[in-house]
């Protein structure tokens, strides 16, 4: 955590990795963690915690397994959506997007369980802004 305001501006011109999210700060025991993210991500579950997404720029959809069957719900710029924990989801991008994460530290982008990880994807519980 830092005592001095943060940009998220200057957080996200910091890097260009997509789907590799840098923690900007902590709050009590979550991440605060912003992605650049572009293309299809991988379908994945987090077991024992909900995920938050703030769209920042562009355009998120997220694929949801429920148990009334499979929807998506899009998100524009300033949107938000919290996936419930144990629900099914895979993140997709049509566009260069900037999204905004808050989830507990040392959660995996890829979830508890997941398929296949394309190169494109990061295995990363987040990185430490620079």
């Amino acid at each position: 955590m830092t005592t001095e305001p943060i940009s998220l501006s200057s957080a996200l011109a910091s890097f260009t990795d997509r789907w590799s999210p840098r923690i900007v700060t902590t709050v009590n025991d979550y991440d605060v963690r912003v992605a650049k993210v572009e293309g299809e991500h991988v379908w994945h579950v987090h077991d024992h915690t909900d995920e938050f997404f703030l769209v920042l720029d562009g355009e998120l959809h997220i694929a949801l397994r429920e148990p009334s069957g499979e929807r998506t719900v899009v998100l524009t710029k300033g949107s938000l959506f919290t996936v419930p924990r144990g629900t099914h989801h895979k993140p997709h991008a049509p566009t260069p997007t900037e999204i905004l994460l808050l989830e507990p530290t040392g959660t995996l982008t890829v979830g508890d369980h997941h398929e296949e990880i394309p190169d494109h994807v990061d295995t990363t519980t987040g990185y430490t802004l620079s």
